[in-house]
């Protein structure tokens, strides 16, 4: 019974302890997420309100967003590890293709775009190219949720048809599951 319960401790509390001749000591500060910070400044396209996110990594691909954003009116304020948004001043619904073209991350910007304005033009994600990351999964979820969207000539468009502007909700299975497609597709349905 000893050992059923030591290993039902270990899965409980999985623990890594190392003992060395000399005890560590010291701060260490723990740098944001790239991959996080990324969406949450394409998300801070769905309001007017001044959005401020902290312990932001200093690095390419935050700058290339805040280009992107910057392009489609979005006040950006980037401070150390701070970045403040503003999209209250938000004038265009398609990010230029050439600052795209140097972030696959760019292409969650038709989800708040869709989400916010009924409309998007958002041309196909560049950027890193590990394995086959197509977007077919986020066109699938856009479509389900009622946008009509069409690819041509390398652009995505986007639109909700009828007065409201709004999409409508609806079960979404994903044939390949995608964070990324989960996250265009929450900011697309979120307002």
């Amino acid at each position: 019974m000893a050992a059923a319960s030591a290993v039902s401790q270990e899965i409980l509390n999985p623990c890594l302890s190392i003992e060395g001749r000399r005890r560590l000591q010291g701060v260490l500060k723990v740098s944001g997420a790239k991959n996080s910070a990324l969406v949450l400044m394409t998300a801070g396209l769905l309001t007017d309100e001044l959005v401020e996110l902290t312990n932001v990594p200093n690095l390419t691909d935050i700058e290339s967003m805040g280009r992107i954003l910057s392009a489609l009116g979005v006040q950006v304020d980037h401070s150390g590890d701070t970045i403040a948004l503003n999209a209250s001043t938000l004038s265009s619904h398609e990010p230029p293709y050439e600052l795209v073209n140097s972030l696959r991350a760019s292409f969650f910007c038709i989800g708040s775009l869709l989400g916010r304005s009924g409309h998007a033009r958002v041309p196909l994600p560049g950027g890193c190219r590990i394995g086959a990351r197509p977007v077919i999964e986020h066109i699938r979820g856009l479509k389900a949720l009622g946008a009509h969207v069409s690819v041509e000539h390398g652009i995505v468009t986007a639109s909700v048809k009828g007065s409201s502007k709004r999409l409508k909700g609806s079960p979404i299975v994903l044939d390949c599951p995608s964070v990324g497609a989960t996250e265009t597709l929450l900011m697309a349905a979120v307002l």
